[in-house]
């Protein structure tokens, strides 16, 4: 009766936010499921950035920091990067492109206590453009959204901060934007993950995933105030996508999908459905490409990772 009352929910709300193309649609030609390429040892993965104007998607490997790629049309999709120390990367989370196509990935905890970087940037080509090491001991970058200005914004799991990447003066540089300390309060777990611009571009919106609160960070002060979301559930929030005015929370060991009507400028976020998402996966990032959002199947839940590995358009359950 829940399920129902969901399903009738997210139908409801069809008539006033933008539509995602049906995901088991076929008459596009498209696949329904993206196989990714494992290692013998198993796999696991975690973030996926997506190039509409090219029609490929990237999909970042937590065990190694190997970064595949993928079209839009094929279901077979390759390692496009290698990992195991390549660039100094041996994991790596949120990943996504900005206009020109340049591929930012953010390394998690890549970089604590070992030197290494903590962030990368990647021509269209596989090209190493920046490695870069963020300010700080104990930066864990979960995942990165391209700002109205075109510089990168990557969140820290591990402080209320938000880090800016931009090309500057024909250097990279990486500086730390915002810093919500006293404001935004830590707790054991994940904290700052998601991270998506509001509609009107005024903002960042930030999914605090092991507490369950949106935050938002206005870009022309970068002050921090709570999205007021209702008294929808949302910990475990890993993944954001917006699309106009909606707002989907991928939560991952909660295995749901909640869905929001977010304000143009990112303060308030209206409660729209709350949909189980199928329980043999752990379902993290998730971005739009060509008309229908992918998510990235993790693999988390296992302690040995085994095949298949897959990118899905079709995450709810059956």
């Amino acid at each position: 009766m829940k399920r129902t009352i969901a399903r009738l929910a997210t139908l409801a709300v069809a008539a006033t936010l933008p539509l995602v193309a049906s995901p088991t649609a076929t008459a596009s030609g498209r696949p329904s499921v993206y196989e990714l390429q494992g290692d013998p040892g198993g796999s696991k993965f975690e973030g996926i950035g997506a190039d509409e104007r090219r029609g490929v998607f990237y999909v970042s490997e937590v065990t190694g920091g190997e970064i595949h790629r993928g079209t839009a049309r094929e279901s077979q999709t390759q390692q496009w990067l290698a990992g195991d120390g390549t660039d100094g990367r041996f994991t790596a989370r949120g990943i996504t492109t900005d206009s020109k196509g340049r591929v930012y990935v953010a390394g998690g905890p890549n970089g604590i206590g070992t030197g290494r970087p903590d962030l990368w940037v990647y021509s269209p080509e596989g090209e190493l453009l920046a490695a870069l090491r963020a300010p700080g001991d104990n930066v864990f970058l979960n995942d990165v959204a391209i700002g109205p200005d075109g510089a990168a914004y990557f969140t820290n799991s591990n402080a209320p901060q938000v880090f800016r990447v931009a090309l500057d003066g024909g250097d990279w540089s990486v500086t730390r934007w915002a810093d919500a300390t006293g404001t935004i309060s830590q707790a054991a777990g994940f904290n700052l993950g998601g991270i998506v611009v509001s509609a009107d571009r005024s903002a960042l919106v930030a999914a605090q995933g092991n507490l369950g609160i949106l935050w938002r960070f206005d870009l022309a002060t970068g002050a921090v105030t709570r999205v007021d979301s209702g008294d929808i559930t949302l910990t475990d929030a890993d993944g954001l996508v917006r699309q106009g005015s909606r707002l989907t929370v991928v939560r991952n060991f909660a295995r749901s999908i909640a869905t929001l009507e977010l304000s143009g400028d990112g303060r308030t976020a209206r409660p729209v459905s709350q949909v189980a998402t199928d329980p043999t996966r752990v379902l993290t990032t998730a971005k739009v490409l060509r008309g229908r959002i992918l998510f990235v199947d993790s693999k988390f839940d296992e302690t040995v990772a085994a095949p298949p590995y897959e990118v899905v358009t079709d995450p709810v359950a059956r």
